[in-house]
């Protein structure tokens, strides 16, 4: 059976790309990284859980505190508010400056180790739309750079299978593969309950409602 190491930030896009990847006949090797970021525990939390339920043949937690050295987003700079979700076409002040590179990087690194076939990551079209680091191009050039960059014969697929897919669809694809998304994590604020009204906790309920389901997390009442 090929191996894939899928970034898992316990997230429902990942979490999804998770199942996915399961389902093509993949044995997983989870990826997960605390960068600094607010919710960071939850989310090692969801990723663990995840990678248990999958039956990761490896579960491998990376800390590393240069993405919020750098700083330049809400995310991980405690002294920056969130924002709430917004309709304007901008980047939102949670963009981290050029963040999946670097853990496509550690996960190409992974893989060759490994020498696992792919990786996976649950970008998807409503991220691309304000992260450039999330367009098709980035993940088109990113495989040129690992062909380049890799053994010869190393051969890692770079797998985005929804990033031409809206929230939404990804929901609904989720809950054909079953995903427990009830131990996922999205909220960029805080880490129980979700805050319900930044982008993450926005565009979540409103993919669970157009997908006809109800989403299982509790979120604060307003």
């Amino acid at each position: 059976m090929s191996e894939a190491v899928v970034l898992l930030s316990g997230g429902m896009d990942s979490a999804t790309a998770a199942y996915e990847a399961r389902e093509k006949g993949y044995e997983i090797a989870a990826l997960h990284t605390s960068y600094g970021q607010r919710t960071e525990g939850k989310e090692y939390d969801c990723a663990q859980w995840l990678a248990e339920d999958i039956d990761a043949a490896d579960f491998l937690h990376i800390e590393t505190g240069h993405l919020s050295a750098i700083g330049g987003s809400s995310l991980i700079d405690d002294t920056r508010e969130i924002g709430d979700a917004t309709e304007e076409d901008e980047i939102p002040d949670t963009y981290v400056p050029f963040r999946n590179a670097n853990l496509l990087s550690m996960a190409v690194s992974y893989a060759e180790a490994r020498g696992a076939a792919a990786v996976f990551i649950g970008a998807h079209s409503e991220d691309f739309a304000g992260y450039p680091d999330c367009r098709p191009a980035f993940f088109d050039a990113f495989q040129g750079v690992v062909e380049t960059g890799t053994k010869p014969e190393t051969a890692i697929a770079i797998e985005a299978p929804y990033v031409e897919w809206s929230k939404t669809e990804i929901a609904e694809r989720g809950l054909e593969l079953s995903v427990p998304y009830e131990h996922t994590w999205s909220c960029y604020r805080e880490e129980s309950p979700a805050c319900g009204s930044c982008d993450s906790c926005t565009y979540r309920k409103e993919a669970f409602a157009r997908a006809g389901s109800e989403d299982p997390i509790q979120y604060a009442k307003k």
